[in-house]
C-alpha cells in the first residue's frame, strides 16, 4: 500500500500507483477515464485517482462465471 512517511495512507493515487494497486495497465486506466467509467481529478499537471473511485471502478467490472 502507498503510505506517506508519517504512516498515513494516501487517498490520491497517480496513474502508475493506480495501475499497481489494480493490477491493470496504463492503457486500460486511461481508457476507463476517457469513457467515464473511472473518475480522475487533476491537480496542476498531475492526474490523481481517489482510492474510493478505483474501488468503485473495479467493483463495476463484469463478474466471470
Amino acid at each position: 500500500m502507498f503510505e506517506h512517511p508519517s504512516g498515513t495512507t494516501r487517498e490520491g493515487l497517480s496513474i502508475a500507483e493506480a495501475c499497481a494497486v489494480a493490477g491493470i495497465g496504463r492503457t486500460k486506466i486511461y481508457q476507463a477515464i476517457s469513457d467515464g467509467s473511472l473518475k480522475a481529478r487533476k491537480c496542476g499537471k498531475r492526474t490523481l485517482i481517489l482510492r474510493d473511485e478505483l474501488r468503485h471502478f473495479l467493483a463495476s467490472l463484469p463478474i466471470v462465471a
